[in-house]
């Protein structure tokens, strides 16, 4: 059992003494402190140059470094094992301990839960037509994007705003009605529109009330395409954005595009990430159901409020060309967009 540690005023005086060129067998013998503990101190002071006590290292670790290493290596390798199978594979090998130890060995090692991003589903063709799209647009000038027109469909639904909400509540309030958000199934019914706009801002969006089909594409088209790029001063020089949908993509389409002499920008598939109207839609979702819409009629008035968006949010000329790609090519072909 380790006995009393002594104050400091005897460790300075120890360390006085050895100044004074005393040895360790007369200190020992004047103060009636053990040899071993003479020695002790005058070996820390040299290396230290101080007789104050140093920081502790604490408890030792319940886990060996070997255990920890270990524990890194298979978060590392299996990044979506749960924290219950890591306890339970330190436990296989003697080590017992709780989850929230294990939570701070990986912390220190820089690995951190957080919840998965769902991404598109990427084939080896849609890799390869992503990172075609990225090569052949690096070089491309801020004035390029400015002459595109960005489109797209989206659902707006009475009931499907799915942001992340915080709230402050008490223990055991969580299902108090000011304290959570109602939900219905399929949404309660949603309306369908069509939009476009460019980096001068938003052109014309359009209810659609019927199923969309190609005849239902080219009539919105016919209606808005034009006199959207009118209204925001493109010129007819314009670049036309739309994804591969099935129906903007049918040889009639196609035709149309061609018969208006309007050029269509070649589209990789799987890739709604890099269309900026995808923000566009977030924010007017995020708007509408702040005004927290009772009924469709409601929800159709607050749809209306895409055409208020402000113009510093419709800025692609200066996001898109900041976007980089990379391509690994020991693994597998991947792309990365950043804005």
């Amino acid at each position: 059992m380790k006995n009393k540690e002594h104050t400091r005023q005897v460790r300075d005086t120890v360390v006085k003494k050895f100044k004074a060129g005393f040895g360790y067998k007369k200190i020992s013998q004047v103060l009636y402190i053990p040899r071993s503990t003479v020695q002790a101190m005058i070996l820390k002071w040299k290396e230290y140059q101080t007789t104050a006590n140093l920081l502790r290292p604490g408890r030792p670790s319940k886990l060996s470094a070997h255990t920890r290493r270990r524990l890194i290596i298979d978060a590392a390798k299996r990044p979506m094992i749960t924290l219950d199978e890591l306890q339970r594979s330190t436990a296989e090998v003697g080590d017992s301990v709780h989850r929230t130890t294990i939570s701070r060995i990986l912390h220190k090692s820089g690995l951190y839960g957080r919840v998965v991003r769902r991404k598109p589903f990427l084939k080896d063709i849609h890799k390869k037509c992503c990172l075609k799209f990225a090569t052949s647009h690096l070089g491309d000038t801020p004035n390029m994007w400015k002459k595109v027109l960005w489109s797209d469909e989206t659902k707006i639904e009475l009931f499907g705003n799915n942001a992340r909400r915080y709230v402050w509540r008490k223990s055991n309030t969580a299902h108090h009605p000011e304290h959570s958000i109602p939900t219905v199934k399929h949404g309660c019914g949603s309306i369908m529109v069509w939009a476009c706009f460019s980096s001068a801002g938003t052109g014309k969006m359009v209810k659609i009330d019927v199923k969309m089909d190609g005849a239902k594409y080219r009539t919105i088209l016919e209606e808005n395409l034009m006199e959207s790029a009118k209204d925001l001063r493109l010129g007819r020089r314009f670049v036309f954005q739309q994804d591969n949908d099935p129906k903007h993509k049918a040889k009639s389409t196609m035709e149309w595009f061609k018969n208006k002499h309007i050029q269509v920008l070649e589209w990789p598939s799987q890739s709604p990430d890099l269309n900026p109207i995808e923000n566009l839609w977030k924010k007017l979702k995020t708007a509408v159901h702040k005004c927290s819409p009772s009924n469709l009629t409601e929800l159709e008035l607050q749809g209306g409020m895409g055409k208020n968006v402000s113009l510093s949010m419709c800025k692609t000329d200066r996001d898109i060309p900041q976007a980089t790609y990379s391509c690994n090519r020991s693994k597998r072909w991947r792309y990365k967009v950043l804005t």
